[in-house]
């Protein structure tokens, strides 16, 4: 697909066993810190999200720094969105019923992308699917990661990504690199949330959750427990992994089913 850099690269998943008529979807932005991760590292995520949900998914890989800092990434996963959206029916995707999904870091970007659809266009995303979502980039908020040195995840990786992402002058406080500082979440889509218990960017999923529900929006949220971040890529180590996709799966159809 087009895209403001260039062309974006994306792919279409069809649930196993799925009838060829227009199908309920998800946009899907992957994770890897906004400075690394792929659609083949993250073909995985992607299959398992389409056959647990019963949805078409559609991966669209973005522009990463340091090669493309803030707010590259932004801006390749708000134009993406637009588009699909206005395709839904050339891609065999039910338009009023399109969900986005960003996991670790693309979670910033599926919520990017949900305030940009809703400025931009008179559509909007049917729900917003969160897993292990980072959300709060600044220091002090790093700094009181009760897991701090976490398996997979820690502040140092944290402190590193951020640096190669944002430029100097950038302010980590900005709502686009730090959703939770977001003054107003009035009017988005329902939410559904997984966060896991031994991941040092867990409260940043609930503490969202937290602001949507006092902003009148829809919310489910899940913490799996003795989980560390990304576990739900980690199905070949970690057998609760196929029961987590079973909750996702079930989460996501009781919203846009």
């Amino acid at each position: 697909m087009p895209g403001p850099g260039g062309a974006l690269p994306f792919r279409l998943y069809t649930p196993q066993g799925a009838a060829q008529e227009a199908l309920p979807a998800i946009v899907y932005f992957h994770g890897g810190g906004l400075v690394a991760g792929s659609l083949d590292a993250y073909d995985g995520i992607a299959r398992c999200l389409a056959n647990a949900s019963g949805f078409r998914v559609v991966a669209v890989g973005y522009r990463l720094a340091p090669e493309a800092r803030f707010p590259a990434a932004i801006n390749d996963a708000s134009f993406a969105s637009r588009w699909l959206l206005e395709h839904a029916a050339e891609l065999g995707m039910d338009a009023g019923r399109i969900a986005v999904c960003g996991d670790s870091a693309g979670a910033t970007l599926a919520i990017a992308a949900c305030r940009s659809v809703s400025a931009a266009t008179r559509s909007r995303f049917a729900l917003q699917i969160l897993l292990c979502p980072i959300l709060d980039y600044r220091p002090q908020r790093t700094a009181r990661r009760f897991y701090d040195h976490g398996d997979l995840l820690d502040r140092e990786t944290l402190e590193h990504d951020l640096v190669h992402y944002v430029d100097d002058w950038t302010d980590p406080a900005d709502p686009r690199v730090s959703p939770l500082q977001a003054e107003d979440f009035f009017g988005l889509p329902p939410a559904c949330i997984h966060t896991a218990e031994c991941d040092p960017v867990r409260e940043d999923g609930s503490d969202y959750a937290g602001k949507l529900e006092q902003a009148g929006v829809a919310v489910s949220y899940r913490c799996h427990p003795g989980m560390i971040h990304l576990f739900y890529g980690l199905g070949m180590v970690i057998p609760y992994v196929a029961q987590a996709y079973q909750a996702i799966g079930a989460d996501i159809r009781a919203r846009l089913s």
